[in-house]
């Protein structure tokens, strides 16, 4: 089963290859210079805390642990920014389907928690820079025949409702022609249990999530080696909060250097996959 996980990313890296000899550039979201309106970052200091909205059903990154904690890859992360902005970090769960509703209405600071950075998003939003890499996969149950995405025409597919996975799959039209339904779901894990009693033929996930539940819960699954194209994950702000997504993006950045990202990421996925400063 480890063998599996170690593939995945294996796979994931050599997706971004191409990246490797890019020159670095100084510090800098998708947005222009902050306004000397722009209190965004001031406000959060003012008020002395951070609202984090996420979905808390998205392991390894942030999810409910036995205790109903809310622990994670990029709640660890979000934390020790916090603590290095001097504001305590407000957990928020939010429906994944209202995401942005939720940021643009105030009631969180930022969506931090798998968040894929598209051109659609960024007219929208201001990004950070990535700072993680993932693809959108397909999980099959072991046993099953299916070891391509042409094996699953005329099965039935499932995903989580307002994920990257839905977009994937409609950019993928021939594939999502040739099935036979859809599934939407409330989120992975349900989608993944579904899998598991037959709900559903194969669930089109994210790289890093399907990884973690297959090396955490043993279960038979495995992962099509074909995929349906990569991505990147960055921190989503309000359009206008350029000051707070940049002083972010500035503590990871110094958080890279000093070698916390890489524990961080080393104690959720046996690896520094971050791509934070590289």
């Amino acid at each position: 089963m480890k063998r599996l996980v170690v593939l995945g990313f294996c796979a994931l890296f050599a997706l971004t290859g191409a990246f490797a000899g890019a020159k670095k550039e100084p510090a800098k979201t998708n947005a222009p210079a902050a306004a000397a309106s722009d209190n965004s970052l001031q406000n959060v200091l003012n008020k002395k805390r951070l609202i984090m909205g996420l979905d808390d059903s998205f392991p390894p990154l942030g999810y409910r642990d036995e205790s109903n904690e809310i622990i994670g890859y990029d709640v660890d992360l979000a934390k020790e920014a916090a603590a290095r902005l001097g504001v305590e970090l407000t957990l928020q769960a939010i429906d994944w389907n209202a995401k942005e509703q939720e940021l643009n209405t105030g009631q969180i600071d930022c969506i931090w928690n798998g968040f894929t950075i598209t051109d659609e998003r960024k007219q929208a939003l201001t990004f950070t820079k990535p700072y993680l890499r993932n693809a959108q996969v397909v999980v099959v149950k072991a046993d099953s025949p299916y070891n391509a995405l042409g094996d699953l025409a005329g099965k039935v597919a499932g995903l989580q409702a307002g994920s990257s996975s839905v977009k994937a799959l409609d950019a993928a039209a021939d594939l999502k022609a040739s099935l036979a339904n859809v599934i939407e779901y409330k989120d992975y894990l349900t989608a993944l249990m579904d899998l598991e009693v037959g709900g559903a033929d194969a669930i089109i996930i994210d790289l890093v999530v399907a990884n973690d539940n297959i090396k955490r819960s043993g279960k038979a699954f495995r992962i099509l080696e074909e995929t349906l194209g990569s991505e990147e994950f960055g921190i989503g702000f309000r359009k206008k909060d350029h000051a707070l997504a940049d002083k972010v993006w500035e503590i990871l950045e110094a958080m890279a250097k000093d070698g916390t990202v890489a524990r961080i990421s080393t104690k959720w996925f046996d690896a520094d996959i971050s791509i934070i400063g590289k």
